[in-house]
């Protein structure tokens, strides 16, 4: 069979096994589509039925979690974790607490876990889990809770050698913490390595909270440079204004660029003089409001609750908010608008209309997969530093952020090159390059 027919035959099979998993679907055939050139090369692959073992997750945990909230009431939600590859390492991926959340996102989520840790070049293999809690509106202590209960059936599968979470979109350090204490209370042990995203006073690590924002405006900065431009004096639009988006604001500042634009899940904000970092922190980590409330503080900025924040004209787009919001329709405006460059800070945030619409308009794109590795790899440095029981300053974990991010780029690029001869297609690039690590390391282990 040949290598693109191998392919589709995958992808069918995947489709048949897991229906009604789009967001997995997704995931799994924007890689496969990709892969033809790899296997083309490495036969043995095909042989060894590799494509379909990848698929496959090695473990996929689903069960009940019953708490009780302030008011006495007992509450029931549904724990996920998918241990989908540990081929490179123990599982590393973070838990997700969103109404959203079912068993075909986690396994995107996983499955793109797999490649973003082995782009990293670290020893981490990939996992996702969470839940369909939402911790929106739920005070600290049903929060805790609910972290408590969650724990309690998530803890006999986790181990610093076995399956190390970290947090994702609802699980910041408050749920880190809880979870961490209900660990603890339940083993008897002070494992720090068990969870990444910890506090810096017990096993944290500096520039965690910042990594995968930062992550995402160095990939960038390293796209630019390959057309002889940078962010000084650009315009920039980023989605979200949670911790991901946060942190890529403030690191486009620090380089030059001015963020124009930022979004939730209530709509978008425009301050043409630039956001004001320190207000938006105010307003989002602090008092926790919606972003109407930075409008109303700041004379300069305005508020709109319908369209896109990527209608707002910009030099470069970095979506950081969640998957799939930026559509074949949002892409054509980017472009219109003279769009040079997305790098997604988010999991999957533009859908294959959308990156087919960058392509062929010959705007850089760098895929979550590799421009969000960021905040994995600083996970893994915490890892680190925890087996050895030390700590670095905030400027080694960023350095050596900045060196993982620049070596994706590399990878990627380098890659791209080899297999298709289009060093500017980061997609292929990242997919390939991610893919031959695992697939090595498989073969290697024999069948298991």
């Amino acid at each position: 069979m040949n290598p693109s027919a191998h392919i589709e035959a995958v992808y069918a099979q995947v489709c048949r096994r897991d229906p009604g998993e789009t967001e997995f679907h997704q995931a799994v055939g924007e890689v496969l589509h990709t892969l033809a050139p790899a296997l083309q090369a490495h036969p043995e692959y095909v042989d060894a039925l590799i494509p379909e073992r990848m698929c496959e997750p090695e473990r996929q945990l689903m069960f009940r979690v019953p708490w009780v909230d302030d008011a006495g009431r007992v509450q029931v939600n549904r724990g996920y974790r998918v241990e989908f590859s540990s081929a490179l390492g123990p599982y590393k991926g973070g838990l997700r607490f969103h109404p959203s959340v079912n068993l075909g996102i986690v396994k995107f989520l996983g499955f793109e876990q797999i490649f973003k840790n082995a782009l990293t070049g670290l020893a981490i293999g990939g996992g996702k889990g969470g839940s369909d809690f939402d911790p929106k509106g739920r005070s600290d202590h049903e929060v805790m809770r609910f972290c408590q209960a969650f724990m309690t059936e998530l803890y006999r599968h986790l181990g610093e050698h076995t399956d190390v979470p970290a947090g994702d979109i609802g699980v910041g350090g408050r749920e880190i913490g809880y979870l961490f204490g209900q660990y603890k209370r339940i083993t008897n042990r002070f494992e720090a390595g068990v969870l990444t995203g910890k506090g810096l006073s017990w096993g944290g690590s500096q520039a965690r909270t910042e990594a995968t924002g930062y992550g995402a405006v160095y990939f960038a900065q390293e796209m630019l440079a390959t057309r002889g431009q940078d962010f000084d004096g650009r315009k920039v639009v980023v989605s979200g204004s949670g911790n991901v988006a946060v942190y890529a604001i403030e690191k486009v500042h620090a380089l030059g660029g001015t963020v124009v634009a930022c979004s939730d899940s209530s709509g978008y904000l425009v301050d043409p003089d630039g956001i004001d970092l320190e207000l938006l922190k105010a307003v989002k980590e602090v008092r926790r409001a919606r972003l109407s409330a930075y409008a109303e503080a700041r004379p300069t900025a305005r508020f709109s609750d319908r369209g896109s924040v990527f209608e707002v004209p910009c030099d470069i787009a970095l979506p950081c908010a969640t998957q799939n919001e930026l559509g074949g329709q949002e892409a054509g405006v980017l472009v219109k608008n003279g769009v040079l460059a997305i790098a997604e800070g988010a999991n999957m945030p533009c859908t294959p209309e959308a990156i087919e619409v960058f392509r062929e308009a010959g705007v850089l794109f760098g895929p979550g997969k590799a421009a969000n590795a960021g905040g994995v790899a600083t996970s893994a440095l915490e890892m680190q530093q925890n087996a050895s029981r030390d700590v670095w300053t905030f400027e080694q974990t960023e350095t050596r952020l900045a060196t993982v991010m620049r070596s994706v780029h590399a990878q990627c690029r380098a890659t791209a090159e080899t297999y298709a001869g289009t060093p500017d297609d980061y997609v292929l690039g990242a997919n390939i390059a991610g893919f031959l690590r695992v697939a090595e390391a498989m073969t290697a282990q024999g069948v298991v």
